[in-house]
């Protein structure tokens, strides 16, 4: 058996912050060293963040990251290092237009200098992904050999294709898949990439270590969850869920015989890295896969994380939110507790005539419970004023004064208008409270409710909300009032209003709404799984008007296999029915 010390680093790099990201690298490094190491992973484009979209387009960023490689590597003894970062070549085609191809690269170090190159051969250009708008692809495999073990590298999406470099890579002499990656979370993502990897390896009989970052990048939620996976496809290690973590574990690899005559046809290139410096033998405890979470526990654990990373990464330290004594401001209010800390989270009740008394029983005991400062603000005068002022331009335009959808929207807007005051005034994020139902309809106030700086649940169906909400209860004693969790969703802007005058019950409108936004199916074909024909339409075509709206929403955390935004792009002038 062929030994090696190994570590993941996983970690929680910041698009655009390569000087932060560097001291991260360099920190992770000597800690990898005082475990006693031989080789230290970091995840793809660590050194940059990802995805860092169009910063690609600046030469200056492009130069900045390689300048912070060529320093890290400079520092780099006695341990191997791989990091993800802008690699960029010159072709003598491209020097005479003055422009260079840049890559998605990894970079193997060793004694102070970069000893090897690898660049993304396959990139993903699908759903979140725009990596074929930026980066050029690699044509060459990569191998490096270590302490008598061979390693083969990929990253991320090279690792999820049949023909991908790793199958060339094993053949050239590769005992171990080496694959850093980016890979944003989804609920039942983890699940795809364990059956994913078993059978990559259960094919190439081959080992492979996954490394995964973690953290949140605007609406991507990156989980961590990097792995070990044997040649048998089963995971033997496993890391933490939605924490930077250095994973370390040592690798033992059984000699093989060598394959004969396999690497003629296969261009794959092969580095011959010296042993790492000798230290002295450290005892390791080994390690199980890691405990899995429920579902809920995992959604729940990366809205917290998505918004700690989003405020913390653009400079905000606390929040505010609009309480109405409902379920949705009860979960973003939970969620902010746990990203922001209770002293940075503010609660704020803003009551009409139509706002119940237990809605405001029910904001104020939620408030208590999570020991978050708790504001009221009665909003009814202003609602007067502006009954009163519209009511004459209604006239003299012949319109009808009768409350309507008009006068409900009215009463949102003034809520928007205080909230985005405090906002403005103490430097607070508002989180916004809607969910993927009411989003994905339209059933939300454009500069009301829909006002503010980061859309926490906005890719959180109602039922998965009520789920995540008794989830919290479980483990909390009921953090949440009861009554929130069964009382009617209702949005209090006309008498006695229900949230079913208006919609179908959310346990029939979740899954049309899934069939339809994330699984693009047909009205036929929604129909055909038991849905009242005219139900679907009403919904499809709701969705459909609703794009505009969602167009000007603030940025939300992407949980589903689909999210608006990045994953779902519809044009707004849209004819196709």
């Amino acid at each position: 058996m062929k030994k090696i010390r190994i570590c993941m680093a996983q970690i929680n790099p910041t698009v655009g912050a390569i000087g932060d990201n560097a001291k991260k690298i360099k920190l992770f490094i000597t800690k990898a060293k005082a475990s006693g190491c031989d080789l230290v992973v970091f995840p793809e484009l660590a050194l940059v963040g990802y995805p860092p979209e169009d910063l690609l387009l600046k030469a200056s960023f492009v130069d900045e990251n390689i300048e912070a490689l060529k320093k890290i590597a400079s520092e780099v003894h006695g341990i191997v290092v791989v990091i993800g970062f802008v690699g960029i070549t010159k072709s003598k085609k491209i020097l005479q237009s003055k422009k260079s191809q840049i890559y998605n690269s990894a970079a193997v170090i060793e004694g102070g200098l970069v000893r090897g190159l690898y660049h993304k051969m396959h990139l993903p250009n699908y759903g979140v992904f725009d990596e074929e708008r930026y980066f050029s692809k690699g044509s060459t495999p990569l191998n490096f050999k270590l302490l008598g073990v061979t390693f083969g590298l990929g990253i991320c999406e090279d690792i999820w294709e049949a023909d991908g470099p790793a199958k060339a890579e094993v053949l050239a002499g590769a005992e171990v898949i080496l694959n850093i990656n980016a890979s944003p979370y989804h609920h039942g993502k983890v699940q795809l990439r364990e059956e994913m990897l078993a059978k990559v390896a259960k094919k190439n009989k081959v080992s492979i270590i996954y490394s995964n970052c973690v953290g949140g990048q605007d609406e991507l939620v990156f989980d961590g969850e990097s792995m070990v996976v044997d040649e048998k496809g089963e995971v033997v290690l496993k890391g933490a869920s939605f924490a930077e973590e250095l994973i370390v574990f040592d690798l033992e690899v059984a000699k093989k015989e060598k394959k004969k005559n396999i690497t003629k046809k296969i261009r794959v290139k092969t580095i011959n890295l010296k042993s790492a410096a000798l230290r002295e033998e450290k005892k390791l405890v080994k390690r199980s896969p890691s405990s899995e979470l429920t579902k809920e526990d995992k959604i729940i654990a990366a809205l917290v994380i998505g918004t700690k990373d989003y405020a913390r990464k653009n400079g905000f330290k606390d929040c505010v939110i609009g309480l109405s004594g409902g379920l949705d401001s009860a979960l973003v209010s939970v969620v902010a507790v746990k990203a922001l800390g209770k002293k940075n989270v503010l609660g704020i009740f803003m009551p009409t005539r139509y706002s119940s008394e237990e809605s405001q029983q029910d904001a104020e005991l939620l408030a208590k419970n999570l020991g978050i400062e708790f504001l009221e603000v009665s909003v009814e005068e202003l609602f007067k004023d502006y009954l009163k002022m519209t009511k004459n331009i209604f006239k003299k335009k012949k319109a009808s004064t009768v409350h309507g959808i008009t006068e409900e929207n009215i009463q949102a807007r003034i809520r928007g208008n205080i909230i985005m005051a405090l906002s403005n005034k103490f430097g607070s994020l508002v989180l916004t409270t809607g969910n993927k139902s009411e989003m994905s309809v339209g059933y939300a106030t454009l500069y009301g409710d829909m006002a503010g700086g980061f859309a926490v649940i906005k890719d959180v169906p109602k039922t998965l909300a009520l789920l995540l909400c008794k989830r919290i209860n479980e483990v909390s004693t009921e953090v949440i009032p009861k009554r929130i969790l069964t009382k009617p969703p209702t949005a209090e802007l006309r008498l006695n209003q229900r949230d079913e005058d208006t919609l179908p019950p959310y346990e029939v409108l979740d899954p049309i709404l899934k069939a339809y936004v994330e699984e693009n199916k047909s009205c036929v074909e929604i129909v055909e799984m038991g849905f009242k024909s005219s139900v679907v339409k009403k919904i499809i075509s709701l969705v459909d008007k609703s794009e505009y709206k969602r167009r000007q929403a603030p940025p939300g955390i992407k949980i589903t296999q689909r999210a608006f935004g990045r994953d779902r792009r519809m044009p707004i002038t849209n004819r196709y029915k």
